[in-house]
């Protein structure tokens, strides 16, 4: 992270030191090369933001399909509760009925939890399709933020060769496409 602010620091001063030259056309450049740097760091957070998020997600989703594999443990001891009181009730005797009910009990419990487990999945299934969102939004970005990268390295040209203007025209170009990245990585 350090790194990139430094390179924002050293863009501004060559703007700074093709501003004392009094060339109005380096001034423009200069003023594009801080207006792409702008662009760059604001989409460079977003890039952050969204890498956090895809994380985040992927964690969540761990800890949910956590959560629905203790469901379906509990579920499967309840189905073996339920079955167990089933074969005593089947042996007959004063407790048959007692056995019954205990087996019943535990079949409604097994389908309500077997319900909770479903619903947990599917929150996990949820939060991995966030990731994979948000994962796909950080590559787009780093892509848009690279191009303005190079867009104000490109932009730099024109004031180290003096005023050309097929560097500037080019940056603005790459700037382009970098915007156009990055609103894509929304769309």
């Amino acid at each position: 992270m350090e790194d990139t602010t430094q390179e924002h620091l050293e863009n501004a001063e060559h703007a700074e030191h093709a501003a004392h030259d009094g060339n109005p056309f380096l001034i423009t450049v200069s003023v594009t090369i801080a207006v792409l740097a702008v662009l760059a760091a604001t989409i460079g957070s977003f890039e952050s933001l969204e890498t956090a998020e895809a994380i985040n997600d992927k964690s969540e989703a761990a800890y949910l399909q956590n959560r629905a594999s203790d469901q379906w443990a509990f579920y499967q001891a309840k189905s073996i509760k339920k079955n167990a009181y089933e074969i005593a009730a089947a042996g007959g005797g004063p407790n048959k009925d007692d056995f019954l009910a205990k087996a019943k009990h535990n079949d409604d419990d097994a389908k309500a939890i077997q319900t909770q487990a479903v619903e947990i999945e599917g929150h996990v299934d949820a939060k991995l399709r966030d990731s994979e969102v948000r994962a796909h939004r950080h590559h787009v970005l780093t892509l848009a933020v690279t191009l303005l990268h190079v867009a104000i390295a490109v932009a730099t040209l024109s004031i180290i060769t003096r005023g050309r203007r097929w560097p500037w025209l080019c940056s603005l170009a790459l700037g382009a496409l970098g915007l156009v990245a990055a609103a894509f990585a929304y769309v």
